[in-house]
């Protein structure tokens, strides 16, 4: 009985007093610096680049506003002799968050880049690949990013309308099939013209 009272005691005494030294350990950290957010976000964008889970507009969406993020970065800084003011802080967290909050958004909606089992989709999941990679090492900035992405954009809205022009003909190939089937079974059955 003693052991236990001993063992609840001390089970209490370390509840009071974890939160308290949670708290304190928190409090001396100092948030994440303009420069760590945007590549903490950057390696976000690679990752969901990667696997699939951002499409190419999506991509190049993200990264347009994060080079639109990055001008006015350069702006403020060079308005205040190269530093930001705590005001110009707040307005590009501000900005970060939003960012942030689109990607998540777009890494976890229903689109994903589907890119085949066949040559032409290896080749595109390899560009995807290594324009990730770029983005992860800091090889690419946002405008490239974007631009790339736009480019690979236009590809894969051209490789499905080829697919779906490949399913028209198809289509359209089974109809005139059914048909010549038609033809022939007119043609050789037993009732003839008198």
């Amino acid at each position: 009985m003693k052991a236990m009272r001993l063992v609840l005691g001390t089970a209490i005494l370390t509840a009071m007093v974890m939160p308290a030294a949670f708290a304190q350990s928190t409090s001396t950290t100092t948030p994440p610096t303009v420069q760590q957010r945007k590549t903490d976000q950057q390696d976000r964008v690679a990752n969901g680049v990667q696997d699939g889970q951002l499409t190419a507009g999506e991509t190049k969406n993200i990264e347009n506003k994060e080079a639109g993020i990055n001008a006015e970065e350069k702006t403020m800084r060079a308005d205040d002799n190269g530093h930001l003011t705590t005001a110009d802080r707040t307005k590009l967290n501000n900005q970060q968050n939003r960012l942030s909050n689109n990607i998540y958004n777009d890494k976890h909606n229903a689109n994903t880049a589907h890119y085949g089992n066949n040559e032409v989709g290896q080749r595109r999941e390899n560009q995807q690949d290594r324009i990730a990679n770029g983005i992860r090492s800091g090889q690419l900035n946002a405008r490239e990013t974007s631009n790339l992405e736009g480019k690979e954009q236009g590809i894969n809205h051209e490789v499905a309308a080829d697919r779906s022009a490949n399913g028209e003909k198809a289509a359209v190939n089974r109809q005139q099939n059914r048909v010549s089937n038609r033809i022939y079974n007119k043609k050789h059955n037993a009732a003839r013209r008198g």
